[in-house]
């Protein structure tokens, strides 16, 4: 009896620690992490190639809150990105976007590669 008393209370206890370890997982990253990486892809609006979570200017520091209102909000990582694009321009994303005209900006060093080893190519066989 004493042994079937035992394993139940090892066996609710496991329960216990299996239930909470299911709930404490986390399913989405933490609101801290969410602001810190888009602080990291966004560019201060006065200074020179730094992120908003590199500068402590104060337009870097305005930046930061809209982010963290945002985020807090419930707003989506796209959303956050979109309108800070529509208040300060595209120039604001530290990345060019993969869309429009950024798949250009993408695309146009492969596209000079290509065009540069056809040339060497072309020139290849001309002197053979």
């Amino acid at each position: 009896m004493k042994v079937l008393t035992s394993f139940r209370l090892w066996a609710l206890a496991l329960v216990v620690v299996g239930v909470f370890a299911f709930v404490n997982t986390p399913t989405s990253p933490s609101t801290l992490s969410r602001i810190a990486h888009l602080e990291s892809l966004v560019k201060c609006p006065s200074c020179e190639d730094l992120s908003v979570a590199q500068s402590n200017a104060t337009s870097a520091v305005a930046v930061r809150n809209e982010i963290a209102t945002k985020v807090r909000a419930g707003e989506s990582d796209n959303q956050i990105l979109t309108s800070l694009e529509d208040v300060y321009g595209t120039s604001i994303l530290l990345s060019p976007s993969t869309t429009g005209l950024g798949v250009v900006l993408w695309l146009a060093p492969l596209l000079v590669l290509v065009v540069v080893a056809v040339i060497g190519v072309r020139l290849a066989r001309r002197r053979r």
